[in-house]
């Protein structure tokens, strides 16, 4: 297929999804089909001026999809939270650079930006702390969930669990499209999500669960929640405590990422916000998204010592060699990742004031100088990433490697409920549908089992469940590949390709 452009003299516009699918476009792309088709398709551009092409009148007109594993080129949404330019290495949240938030600001702050979409006043600072502190414990009946995990149980799949489970506390009544029970929702998230992490550890450990406390702030109640016990008094590090809640601010969202887009799927069909963002926090425990910070950690136990660094980074040069260096460059930034320049110096600033020794987080200072002045980095522009950073911080605090993504999904759960919140209150209503390039089988007859072949009953297991029945640990079965449902067999999938149509 061709795809050529009509320029038009329009100004930026901004994808809603309550447009008007029939509205005429100021610009538009012209696809052309090998059939000798035409379709004219809508271009839009956001806030950034990235260009968009608008296929949702695409298939029901044409009855052609476009092919995109991934999504890597497909906005799902539009939003107004979060905004990546890799490019340059920017992150925006609601305008705001982040290292403008991280520097001057606290989780309060970060907050009260996503959800609400504005810095807080003195007056609405107060209130939002008096409606968050009021959230923060849990129902003592949830408690008991903790009580059926094993003690070695992994913290986020307590997490998950109980995460979801506050869905069957607070789902009476529950009106998305009213944006009061949204709110309620969202200050619900930011309240607890820090008091479970917690209680996740704890149990984790076979520890007693500890209760927050009303005199300390966000990050202060999480790491005493954690690492108090109740037989003597815990002293808080205002250092450690303010590189925590950094960690927390810089981790809040992240545009249309693999948990947050779970989230918004899991939304669209209207469950409840909290299965929503228990959703997410599976998606995130995966070892390809929120596992990155451990592999930092897994890597450097690898390493060993300092003097092993030269031959890993040797290894990692040589295209033929499967190993790699953890924490390093980011599929997004171009440059070097915002967060993590703010990381690293909070890294630096906490093992400062620590005075740790640690054979591992010196092998990392020693790792990052290293990486730094190697020319194969910099031209590469393999910086130190936000995960390097964090997973030497959380080290440097005594978090341990299996709460790594427990601690991130306390702060990616600003994001995910704020994305939700924004989502349930688009006027038009989408359930996520994506459609599929069918692959299987097209329609078969039923062979019956005697013409199937392959021995008598006597040769195997038998149906009744006598000795020989065997589960293979395999899913439901279907005949073929991808069985399954099949819509409209045949259909002409077309795969486009644009030059900036949007960010991952």
């Amino acid at each position: 297929a061709r795809l050529t452009r009509s320029l038009g003299a329009s100004p930026p516009r901004l994808l809603r999804d309550d447009m008007t699918d029939g509205a005429p476009p100021c610009e538009a792309a012209t696809i052309t089909f090998p059939d000798g088709r035409t379709v004219k398709v809508p271009v839009l551009h956001d806030a950034a001026g990235a260009t968009f092409l608008d296929v949702r009148r695409l298939f029901p007109d044409t009855g052609v999809c476009t092919f995109d594993p991934g999504f890597n080129s497909t906005a799902s949404c539009a939003s107004t939270i979060t905004f990546i330019d890799g490019q340059n290495g920017r992150l925006l949240y609601r305008g705001y650079p982040i290292e403008d938030l991280a520097e001057h600001g606290d989780m309060v702050d970060c907050a009260h930006l996503l959800l609400r979409g504005s810095l807080p006043t003195r007056a609405q600072r107060l209130a939002f702390i008096g409606e968050a502190r009021n959230h923060r414990l849990v129902h003592e009946n949830l408690i008991r969930f903790f009580h059926g995990f094993n003690h070695d149980a992994h913290p986020m799949a307590i997490m998950v669990g109980v995460v979801g489970a506050l869905s069957a506390f607070y789902n009476d009544g529950m009106d998305i499209r009213d944006q009061a029970h949204r709110d309620k929702a969202a200050i619900r998230v930011f309240g607890k999500m820090t008091t479970l992490a917690a209680m996740a550890y704890k149990t984790a450990h076979g520890q007693p669960i500890v209760y927050p406390r009303d005199d300390l702030n966000f990050a202060e109640n999480f790491l005493y929640m954690m690492f108090a016990l109740p037989t003597r008094p815990y002293a808080l590090d205002p250092v450690a405590a303010r590189c925590l809640e950094v960690i927390l601010m810089l981790h809040a969202d992240h545009e249309q990422n693999a948990s947050t887009s779970t989230v918004r799927i899991a939304g669209s069909s209207q469950a409840n916000p909290f299965a929503c963002i228990a959703a997410g926090a599976a998606s995130l425990w995966g070892s390809a998204h929120g596992g990155a910070n451990e592999a930092v950690l897994h890597m450097l136990e690898e390493i060993g010592s300092v003097e092993n660094i030269p031959a890993c980074v040797a290894r990692a040069k040589d295209k033929t060699d499967s190993f790699r260096l953890m924490g390093f460059g980011h599929r997004l930034y171009k440059t070097t990742d915002p967060r993590a320049k703010v990381m690293r110096d909070m890294c630096h600033k906490l093992l400062s004031h620590l005075k740790i020794k640690d054979p591992l987080l010196s092998l990392a200072m020693e790792l990052e100088r290293v990486a730094l002045s190697d020319e194969y980095f910099i031209k590469r522009k393999l910086y130190p990433n936000v995960d390097f950073y964090s997973g030497i911080c959380f080290r440097a605090l005594g978090i341990p490697v299996n709460m790594f993504t427990v601690v991130f999904a306390v702060g990616r759960s600003i994001g995910w409920i704020s994305q939700w919140s924004e989502m349930a209150a688009e006027s038009v209503e989408r359930i996520s549908r994506p459609r599929q390039m069918y692959e299987g089988e097209m329609e078969r007859r039923f062979v019956p089992l005697e013409e199937r072949g392959g021995g008598s009953d006597d040769d195997g297991a038998r149906e009744d469940g006598e000795e020989g029945a065997k589960d293979d640990g395999k899913e439901g079965g279907g005949i073929g590949r991808g069985a399954g449902n099949v819509e409209a067999p045949g259909k002409l999938l077309l795969e486009v390709h644009v030059a900036h149509v949007g960010h991952a």
